[in-house]
């Protein structure tokens, strides 16, 4: 309904700038492509240009912009066949308004085609002048009239149609392909390409309370897989903060994999904890059930921001937040640290279908060699007996096992301790070590090494 709603407003001048002009929600979604071109994230453009729309609206903004870039390579193909000397000749900021055209266009059924076409040439003409509008105003009614018809030509090479077939740079279908097959790869790019839900953790309150008191407030909740006591929010929210048990902090939102990462450092109870990457904070919270002090530090003043908001809303006494740089880490040593690494975030790809473009085959070196330093550093911060326990939300060998691997032969006071019986369900151990796959899993994707340092 949310994009029918959107039309009618096209028509009658509700929710837009002047007469027959455009709507604020397709406004948004250009703006939000614009800030993705010069660098920024996915989420935070999301949440900046979005703001002022009602709660329809934003969800109608995300399922646009989220969707175009999960088929954004099927998009550009389609788009590619109709323009006159390949795309590659536009501005790409015309380039995102036709990307944007052709899925409300070809994938959003609630949006007329007339809508989509006419407010996409207004968007083009504003933006670009006439001569933009005309050629955008011509490939969209083609698409529209040919629509029965389209096919995208399946490429004689399987790593080549994958990547196409999937909307996934070829560079990593081919990685991907080369370590887990080809089916285990189209497996995980179609869990890539599926909407990821809003899972809630408990706090305060006992899951089966938590669970009546949403379901009292009309959200239909379902079990999330793996972890413990997490609860899939399964009907639409338009906001968190409208929720009574939020407001209440009696829960917080965190994707299994993430919960997974800390149930298998188990913390002893009582113990001081430090989380030298803490921001946005999710499993700084989650270490602090059973840690007596919790120290949360992260080099992101603004990102640590949302860690004290969300500590102040779930009223967490034990927990300290403040900025500082995990390569130098400021505090002596404690009991157990985590160090949740900065890194590719491929295990991530169906949150932030950006990430997919953004990414070069370049970056997975400079990660690992960042992670490799703040690993060392990371590791003069634990006590004679106590944890290092080293996560990340990547897929890549080179962030995770290797660097593992290389670790423990550099520090031989330290040996991998697998956690007690019982802590994370077996299907995600791998010798000792915590790995969660999307499509394995029906989770983010996650990776954690438990390393003992010896007493002596």
């Amino acid at each position: 309904m949310a994009g029918a709603h959107h039309d009618r407003s096209a028509a009658v001048g509700v929710a837009v700038h002047s007469a027959g002009a455009i709507t604020d929600a397709r406004l948004a979604a250009a703006e939000i492509c614009a800030d993705l071109r010069s660098g920024e994230l996915l989420d935070s453009a999301f949440e900046r240009r979005t703001t002022r729309l009602d709660g329809r609206d934003r969800r109608w903004v995300r399922e646009l912009v989220y969707g175009m870039l999960r088929r954004r390579a099927r998009l550009d193909l389609l788009l590619d066949q109709r323009v006159r000397g390949g795309t590659a000749r536009l501005d790409p900021d015309l380039i995102d308004l036709l990307r944007l055209g052709t899925a409300q266009l070809l994938h959003m059924g609630s949006v007329p085609a007339y809508a989509a076409i006419a407010q996409t040439v207004e968007l083009a003409k504003r933006r670009h002048g006439i001569g933009a509008s005309k050629l955008a105003n011509a490939v969209l009614r083609r698409l529209d009239r040919e629509r029965d018809q389209l096919v995208i030509p399946r490429a004689a090479d399987p790593i080549d149609a994958l990547a196409l077939e999937e909307s996934h740079p070829r560079w990593l279908v081919a990685r991907w392909s080369e370590r887990f097959g080809v089916d285990d790869t189209r497996a995980l790019l179609e869990a890539n390409n599926r909407e990821a839900p809003i899972v809630a953790r408990p706090y305060h309150v006992v899951r089966e309370q938590l669970e009546a008191m949403l379901e009292a407030a009309g959200v239909h909740v379902e079990d999330a897989p793996l972890a413990r006591d997490s609860i899939v929010l399964s009907s639409a929210v338009s906001s968190l903060t409208e929720l009574g048990a939020f407001r209440q902090g009696l829960f917080h939102i965190q994707d299994p994999a993430s919960t997974l990462v800390t149930e298998y450092a188990c913390v002893p109870t009582g113990a001081v904890a430090a989380d030298l990457c803490a921001a946005p904070g999710g499993k700084s919270v989650e270490l602090s059930r059973s840690a007596g002090r919790v120290a949360a530090s992260d080099v992101s003043l603004p990102r640590l921001r949302r860690l004290v908001e969300n500590a102040r809303r779930l009223e967490i006494a034990t927990l300290d937040a403040f900025v500082a740089d995990a390569r130098f880490p400021a505090i002596r040593p404690v009991d157990l640290v985590l160090l949740d690494a900065p890194c590719t975030g491929t295990g991530t790809f169906r949150r932030h279908p950006d990430a997919r473009w953004r990414l070069k085959i370049s970056d997975v070196a400079v990660m690992a060699s960042t992670q490799r330093t703040l690993l060392r550093s990371a590791a003069s911060a634990v006590r004679p007996g106590g944890l290092l326990v080293y996560s990340t939300c990547s897929l890549e060998p080179e962030e995770n096992d290797v660097q593992i691997d290389a670790f423990l032969a550099e520090h031989p006071d330290f040996r991998l301790d697998p956690p007690p019986d019982g802590a994370v369900p077996n299907t995600v151990l791998d010798a000792g070590r915590l790995r969660v796959l999307p499509h394995r899993h029906g989770t983010d994707g996650a990776f954690a090494a438990r390393l003992r340092r010896s007493s002596a």
